[in-house]
């Protein structure tokens, strides 16, 4: 006779967010994050109060579909539910260029909870903005979405990649419904499943949201 197993489960969580500071690097061209402050304690004032300043892609942030067409919702719109849930973190830092369902290992086009998360190797927390990173291709992301893709997130700075002038991954993303999750930091994840928590800040008519976001596994304690 065996004993019973009376362990409960406990929450792990791991934080998956970029730190933003004034060296976080910000893509080329675009505003970087900076910091002044209103009220200084150490002036006389009776608090400290900052003002920020920046681009809402610096950082771990959730695009909106605005950002690549006027006529779509902003970051303020985005669906809470697509931001919450199972999702599973895929490595694929050994690879470049365009990625396959066959890269990904996932023939049947599938992801359990429909939120895929690429461990790229090309994280903007190791310091310098990075000069390329593999991105999916534009059938593998429409076979993705007909197979029930929610979300797609990156450590890398963007789902298409870096040279793209049409952004026909967050195009394809977006017109199948799903999500998009980018400047994760997923350097000391290991592949599997999670359970993801990452959602967006409200904040009206911007083309995105920064988001901390967050993934939670369950232990046996």
């Amino acid at each position: 006779m065996t004993s019973q197993d009376t362990s409960t489960p406990t929450a792990s969580l791991i934080d998956i967010s970029v730190v933003v500071s004034e060296s976080t690097p910000e893509w080329p061209g675009d505003t970087p994050y900076s910091c002044r402050w209103t009220w200084e304690m150490s002036r006389g004032d009776s608090v400290n109060v900052s003002c920020l300043t920046g681009s809402p892609h610096v950082g771990t942030h959730a695009d909106a579909p605005f950002h690549v067409d006027s006529r779509w919702p902003a970051a303020d719109l985005l669906p809470l539910d697509a931001f919450a849930g199972p999702a599973t973190v895929i490595d694929v830092s050994g690879h470049d260029g365009s990625l396959t369902l066959a890269s990904l290992g996932l023939a049947a086009g599938r992801v359990a909870g429909g939120r895929l998360l690429l461990r790229t190797g090309r994280c903007i927390a190791d310091g310098p903005f990075p000069g390329d990173w593999p991105s999916l291709a534009e059938d593998t992301v429409r076979e993705l979405v007909a197979g029930g893709l929610r979300l797609l997130g990156v450590d890398a700075p963007s789902v298409d990649d870096r040279d793209s002038k049409t952004l026909a991954v967050h195009r394809a993303l977006f017109e199948g419904g799903a999500c998009i999750l980018e400047n994760l930091d997923l350097r000391g994840v290991t592949p599997g499943d999670y359970e993801l928590l990452a959602f967006p800040l409200r904040i009206a008519g911007l083309d995105a949201a920064p988001v901390r976001a967050v993934l939670k596994t369950l232990e046996r304690a």
